[in-house]
């Protein structure tokens, strides 16, 4: 009997018609949670499931062996077989039966790297049971992750220990990842015994909600055992605000507030609206969505919400008035006296600096030739990302009205590793007709001096434990994130650690020395782990697997 044929026999059940369906529906409830009763219809199917046990149809298609088969080695090897002789040649009874089957691995998969997480954390736990440390520094380095990510597989691992039952779902394909994280993270404010309560009521009706419906429910359950537990959660959660900002992957850039008030969080989103309407009906061009982001970034650059008009703003006309400051009583008049302004924006987008220029310190690094406007290569913003031209020469001209800014040239070469690096005392000035605006004549007084990329020749080595200013500063020129695999710290907000430790002769040099955020800094001195610098700005962990991972410095944009 070929492989194929004995799988299939082996796997189908004849008596699965006669099973009982666990999974029942408390009708007219709205989806809430029913506990598991006499056989019944269900009208919810599991995660990766299209029929109810018992149909009669063949392979895939609807009832059929594979169609029902729990996920495993022998349901990937009858995928895989038809993946390998196209998906063309089947039905859509039998691709639907296939994409479930596929579901069903997925879960079965993420189970199984969740599992080998568990049993990695265990394996560095200490003799008292205390967690081990840098767990999820050695997650990251082993798949590529993010250390937000490797935290979060790390935390589900650990919460879904002591949910059995969603454990077992996840195994078996009835629900996903996606659907397991979100029990454990509503449960995750439980004790251990009250957990295992509000799962009893979950598990059975998991696989047939959406992941909203499952968190809308979850949280159901969880109120009506601990009616305390959403006060603990918002608390807990509330002591983590902090603000956020990225670069999209468009080429924009994004900032958000993060485990803020709620209520403050409506009020604001309220002012937004109100702003965005006033603006509206003093004729600035956009949708709403386009005039709050406006508004919000005016808020936050300070900028008079007037400054957005399209034109030169008239005298205040009547009830004008900018939604800032709420009219009333107590301000009878406009918040912000309407007036000529000479650098209002063209249109939605648009962006303009806020009174005083650009404030603080911006690391722009781009291509001299695009900076000139001769090419639009991309530049880099220091802990941000990767700007298109156009953003970069706007930031630069920014930065040329501010008197407090630095200014910088580094030179990459052709696979984006930076290779030299000079600083002027003061930028070319604001754009204009005199000598010192002109950026061709500023650039061509810069000292540019190489970076070292191969063997040391320690031109630049401090004598003692701290680095000279300008060996710090070309440091984070060279390696400007932190040098753990996956880690996107900014050196800036990052220690100057000696690669070989100070105290036992490790040299205050280029290379010897690289950004590492606190938290990696912290890793690297714990036994089992070792770090090397072969050459200036690459680096090689092992770690305690004894698996060696090299880390060389992000390059720049070309």
């Amino acid at each position: 009997m070929a492989r194929g044929e004995d799988l299939v026999t082996s796997s189908h059940d004849p008596e699965s018609s006669a099973r009982p369906d666990p999974w029942s529906r408390r009708s007219g409830d709205g989806g809430e949670l029913a506990e598991p009763a006499e056989p019944a219809v269900s009208e919810a199917l599991e995660a990766g499931f299209t029929h109810r046990y018992g149909g009669h149809g063949t392979g895939f298609a609807a009832g059929g062996p594979l169609d029902v088969m729990l996920p495993g080695p022998d349901l990937a090897w009858h995928a895989g077989a038809a993946r390998q002789r196209g998906l063309g040649a089947l039905s859509d009874d039998e691709l639907i039966g296939v994409l479930g089957g596929a579901r069903r691995l997925s879960s079965w998969s993420a189970e199984l790297e969740l599992a080998a997480v568990a049993e990695l954390d265990a394996r560095r736990a200490g003799p008292d049971g205390r967690e081990g440390e840098h767990v999820a520094e050695e997650i990251t380095a082993a798949l590529t992750l993010t250390g937000r990510s490797a935290d979060a597989l790390l935390e589900l691992s650990r919460r879904l220990g002591r949910l059995p039952q969603t454990q077992a779902l996840l195994a078996a394909g009835v629900i996903d990842r996606s659907r397991a994280a979100v029990i454990a993270d509503q449960l995750g404010i439980l004790s251990d015994a009250d957990a295992a309560a509000v799962e009893e009521r979950i598990a059975p009706r998991a696989g047939g909600m959406t992941t909203g419906q499952l968190r809308a429910a979850c949280q159901r359950a969880v109120l009506a055992h601990d009616p305390q537990a959403a006060a603990r959660r918002r608390e807990k959660a509330e002591k983590d605000a902090r603000v956020e900002c990225w670069a999209e992957p468009a080429g924009t850039g994004a900032i958000a507030g993060r485990d803020l008030n709620l209520a403050a969080v409506i009020a604001a989103d309220k002012h937004l609206d109100a702003a965005a309407r006033w603006l509206k009906q003093h004729g600035a061009p956009g949708t709403m969505d386009q005039l709050r982001a406006q508004v919000f970034l005016a808020r936050l650059t300070g900028q008079p919400l007037p400054a957005l008009l399209p034109r030169p703003a008239g005298p205040a006309e009547p009830g004008s008035l900018d939604p800032a400051t709420p009219a009333g009583p107590a301000s009878p008049g406009p918040a912000t006296p309407a007036g000529p302004n000479p650098a209002a924006p063209a249109g939605p987008g648009s962006w303009v600096a806020g009174p005083g220029g650009l404030a603080g310190s911006v690391n722009l690094i781009m291509p001299a030739s695009a900076w000139l406007g001769l090419c639009d290569a991309p530049g880099e913003v220091a802990g941000t990302g990767a700007a298109d031209a156009a953003t970069c020469r706007d930031l630069a001209t920014a930065l040329a009205g501010h008197a407090g800014s630095r200014w910088c040239l580094t030179l990459t070469d052709h696979v984006g590793r930076a290779v030299a690096h000079g600083c002027a005392q003061a930028g070319p000035g604001p754009p204009g007709p005199s000598a010192t605006a002109d950026p061709r004549s500023w650039l061509a007084r810069i000292a540019i001096s190489p970076i070292e990329t191969g063997p040391c020749t320690h031109r630049r080595e401090s004598a003692g434990y701290q680095p000279a200013p300008s060996l710090r500063h070309l440091i984070k020129i060279r390696s400007p994130r932190c040098g753990f695999p996956g880690c996107r710290r900014p050196a800036a907000c990052s220690d100057d650690d000696h690669t070989i430790p100070y105290h036992q002769g490790g040299r205050t040099c280029e290379c010897n020395l690289y950004p590492l955020c606190r938290r990696h800094h912290q890793a690297k001195q714990v036994p089992g782990w070792h770090l090397s610098q072969p050459e200036p700005g690459r680096l090689a962990w092992t770690l305690p697997s004894g698996r060696t991972y090299t880390m060389a410095p992000e390059p720049y944009p070309g």
